[in-house]
């Protein structure tokens, strides 16, 4: 399945089912469970599908041996399911009117549940249906049958993107809730680019629904790695959502483990210095949390509490360090971290500047990345992300920060969320890239986008060709009755030639509107609008492929990092010691390009105070001419005397 055919089948499958759950009048929240649960369904149809042949082979040479196995054990060492004919996809579907749909879903969610470790017992939706079912009887068969779209060989991650994809429209959804168990997917995958898990442990103690982990495995697959190579260890606080990672987990086939824990109170990983790698997107600003509770643990005070000097009440300030600290001190030797944090976070004073102060002189902090407003679902304000690298250290690196500031890369998703497209993430993960002396990345996205810039005008070829034969057809059925037309076109510039298409055509309709009508082609001009618009889309298309290769290029010239004003620094310790008194505020260190002019902030300033200098200088002539001019005028009044 092709990108694009996986989109739209994506599309079609959520329309349809939010279709359904807005006609029956039912909540997003207790929507969102049920329809991931069929999702889950189907997947684990399709997969025994896959191997049922296989499964019945071998239960069939096991019937002559001494020990004979089950078909159920057989089914979980292959496919990792066993499915009963009740809990088969297409046994639900086909159920008659009569039957309460509700309770053979239920009883079909516990017998795939039945056979499966304890790690994944009671963690798939079962008594939800019953209240979908009351409220609108229909809902259920049609869900069914919205995902029965789904095709047969649809492999694991299709349905991994299914899923995920369904994760992000019900966050979206449900606004400030979603956001607790959902990470925009672009953030996500900008991290893990970065830090590029290949293998080890990974752990998110604060993992949602595991997006985090899905994305690891995404870029697994895309590198030509196994996902056996990783195992993921995620903490959640929330009952339904630790069931929705654990679902995300079995869908993605992912080794590993989600535990219900408070990640203040409960370490159910012994963390201390084990993980390979670290990502999490942790509650921002969280008070209130007692200093018994993390005053001991070593998780929390390697660096320092974040509790103001004199303050007599058993309360931490603010948990964003407390997260830091934690995600500090669970990297092994040559961990790597990356998470989210509050831009307050960079700059915080008092206790938490002395906990950064030491973060920072240990040479772990690798790289700082503000990112634009209104990318997350429950924070409007930007964000930074923080990545950790303790490999670093001992190296040419260990006192060097490289800081970017990314507030202005964005796509306009609508008028109150915003994303990274995959080229955003390519282009800012080649910075980080190319500071840790790499141009591979670089290479390869100036090769792939030049690929696709290559297909992009071969495609635009007969698109052109189709509109213009439909034109001088068009053309030609006008003249026959005797109109008056002129119309010519330059093949040579492709930008210039569709915007005189465009110019022409307009002005083609506006002035034979009435006379087309009469004859009766008005739908020939709508399909020659239609044409010129998938035109325009390609045009597009090749600009920005073109726009890409360009940005890479001219920032990056010779495949080398180099500081980029307005967009990256690298700093040294005389920058963020000295000079800025180790603030993590990517903005303090790249600079600001006024757009308008192309120069610096402080270039700016520069020129403003030279202005000012000029100006001094005009006033100070024009009061000596004002002078000479006075003196002038009394001395021609008094020769007049």
């Amino acid at each position: 399945m092709t990108t694009q055919e996986l989109k739209k089948l994506e599309e079609n499958l959520w329309s349809s089912a939010n279709r359904l759950r807005a006609t029956g009048g039912i909540k997003s929240a207790d929507y969102a469970v049920p329809v991931l649960g069929i999702i889950f369904l189907r997947f684990a149809d399709n997969k025994y599908s896959l191997y049922e042949k296989q499964i019945i082979k071998e239960f069939e040479e096991s019937k002559n041996t001494i020990d004979p196995l089950p078909v159920e054990k057989i089914a979980l060492r292959i496919c990792g399911f066993y499915l009963g004919e009740k809990s088969r996809y297409d046994y639900l579907l086909n159920l008659s009117d009569s039957n309460s749909i509700a309770k053979a879903i239920k009883e079909a969610m516990e017998d795939v549940e039945s056979w499966q470790d304890e790690k994944f017992q009671d963690i798939l939706p079962k008594d939800n249906y019953y209240a979908i079912e009351k409220e609108d009887k229909t809902i259920l068969p049609e869900l069914l049958k919205t995902f029965s779209d789904i095709p047969k060989d649809a492999s694991g991650d299709v349905f991994g993107k299914i899923y995920e994809y369904f994760l992000g429209k019900f966050a979206l959804s449900e606004g400030q809730k979603g956001g607790e168990f959902f990470t925009p997917t672009s953030v996500v995958r900008f991290i893990v680019e970065v830090i590029e898990p290949y293998s080890g442990k990974i752990f998110d103690p604060a993992c949602g629904s595991g997006g985090m982990f899905v994305q690891s495995a995404n870029f697994l697959d895309k590198t030509k790695h196994k996902r056996e190579d990783i195992y993921v260890c995620g903490q959640e606080n929330e009952t339904s959502t630790v069931k929705l990672a654990k679902m995300n987990l079995l869908v993605n086939n992912l080794r590993g483990e989600i535990k219900k824990a408070n990640s203040y109170e409960e370490n159910p990983f012994e963390s201390k210095n084990k993980f390979n790698y670290v990502m999490a997107n942790p509650p921002f600003n969280i008070k209130g949390v007692k200093e018994a509770t993390v005053k001991d643990d070593n998780r929390f005070n390697f660096y320092g509490l974040p509790k103001n000097k004199g303050k007599k009440d058993d309360k931490i300030t603010d948990a964003n360090y407390l997260w830091i600290s934690l995600f500090a001190t669970s990297l092994n030797e040559t961990g790597k971290a990356g998470f989210v944090m509050p831009n307050s976070a960079s700059d915080a004073r008092n206790s938490e500047y002395e906990i950064r102060k030491k973060i920072v002189d240990s040479g772990i902090v690798d790289c700082m990345v503000t990112i634009p407003s209104n990318m997350f679902y429950t924070v409007t304000l930007p964000a930074t992300l923080w990545f950790f690298d303790k490999s670093k250290i001992k190296t040419p690196r260990e006192d060097k920060i490289l800081f970017i500031d990314a507030r202005n890369i964005f796509k306009q998703i609508d008028r109150a969320h915003r994303e990274w497209t995959s080229e955003h993430i390519q282009n800012l993960s080649t910075i980080v890239n190319l500071y840790h002396g790499s141009d591979e990345k670089y290479k390869k996205n100036i090769q792939n986008y030049t690929t696709n810039l290559k297909t992009s005008i071969k495609e635009l070829e007969p698109i052109l060709n189709e509109y213009k034969s439909f034109y001088d057809e068009l053309v030609n059925k006008i003249e026959e009755k005797n109109l008056e037309l002129n119309y010519t076109t330059n093949l040579e510039e492709i930008n210039e030639l569709i915007k005189a298409i465009k110019e022409q055509n307009q002005s083609l309709q506006e002035k034979l509107k009435p006379r087309l009508k009469k004859l009766k082609l008005t739908k020939q001009v709508k399909e020659l609008d239609s044409k010129l618009e998938v035109c325009e889309e390609k045009i597009k298309e090749i600009n920005y492929w073109d726009e890409n290769i360009s940005w890479l290029q001219t920032n990056f010239p010779e495949a080398k990092y180099q500081d980029v004003v307005g967009l990256c620094k690298v700093a040294s310790r005389v920058d963020y010691i000295d000079e800025h008194d180790y603030s993590l505020n990517a903005g303090r260190y790249v600079g600001v390009v006024l757009e308008e002019e192309n120069i610096t902030k402080e270039d700016f300033k520069q020129k403003i105070l030279n202005l000012n200098d000029e100006l001094n200088v005009l006033n100070k002539d024009a009061t000596e001419l004002e002078t000479a001019i006075s003196q002038n005028i009394k001395k021609i009044f008094n020769e007049v005397k």
